[in-house]
Order: C-alpha cells, then sequence, then structure tokens
C-alpha cells in the first residue's frame, strides 16, 4: 500500500482534513456573500465564520472518539487540543484582532503617519473569532466527521 493510500484510509485524518476545507469555502462564500468581493485570503486565512480550527479539531476529536472510544488516549488528546483551541480562537486571538483594529485606526491618523515601509501595512485583523463563530464550526467538525465515519463504515 503507497503512503497516499495509507492516508487516505486515516479516517480521523481525513475527518480534519475536511473539516478544516469545508469551513474555508464556507467562510470564503460568507465573505463574498456579505461583501460582494471574492477575497482569495480567506481560502487560506483565519477569522471570519465559521471558525475553520474549531471545526478541524472537533472532526478530529469526534472521529478519534468514533473509531478509538471516548475512553481511549486518542480521544482524550484531541479532547484537551480541542477544548485549547476553541478557548484560544475567542481570548487571546480575538483580543488581538481587536488591537489590530485599533491600531490600524491610529495609524491612518495623520498625526500617526511614518515613512517606514513596516509601518505602512495594516494590521490582520481576523485573527479571532466570535463564540457563535467558535460553535458554528464546532458543529459543523461534528456532523463532517460522522459523515466520514459512515462513508468509512
Amino acid at each position: 500500500m503507497t503512503f497516499w493510500e495509507e492516508v487516505a484510509r486515516n479516517q480521523v485524518l481525513v475527518s480534519a482534513i475536511i473539516g478544516w476545507t469545508v469551513a474555508q469555502v464556507l467562510k470564503t462564500l460568507i465573505d463574498f456573500g456579505l461583501n460582494k468581493s471574492f477575497s482569495a485570503e480567506r481560502l487560506v486565512g483565519s477569522g471570519g465564520m465559521p471558525s475553520s480550527h474549531s471545526a478541524t479539531v472537533c472532526a478530529l476529536t469526534t472521529a478519534a472518539g468514533l473509531e478509538y472510544g471516548i475512553s481511549s488516549f486518542e480521544f482524550a488528546v484531541s479532547f484537551v487540543l480541542s477544548a485549547v483551541v476553541m478557548y484560544d480562537a475567542m481570548g487571546v486571538r480575538r483580543e488581538t484582532g481587536k488591537q489590530a483594529k485599533l491600531l490600524n485606526m491610529l495609524m491612518e491618523q495623520d498625526f500617526f503617519k511614518f515613512d517606514n515601509e513596516a509601518f505602512q501595512q495594516r494590521l490582520k485583523e481576523f485573527v479571532g473569532h466570535t463564540p457563535l463563530q467558535v460553535l458554528a464550526g464546532a458543529i459543523l467538525g461534528i456532523v463532517l466527521a460522522f459523515y466520514v465515519n459512515g462513508y468509512y463504515r
């Protein structure tokens, strides 16, 4: 069996990859619908609805639970990872995005104009998530893991 065949048979990994991919595509479509313009950065960028981080880790955790059982080491590690990732998305990363937005507004003021090229670039504002975006990503990841599990059975 080749490397790629073995990877494709790993239901846990495939669930996580599908969770991330579907969330990123949905995020891009939602952004397009709201802003009436296509942003290729949304296909791989962080922030937005739904949270691809949450979709990925919840798909991973759900698939690990379905494959190895909820009393397994794999499920335990995945569950803790999911909790940390989702907490971070709503906490530190969300606050970072708020600070970036404020700094970008300050940098646009005439008083704070800098000639340095590094200061002329806008800071990335979409780095964190609201609780609703995290919840939507989590639900998406769980549903996709059950779907993938059904495909593998």
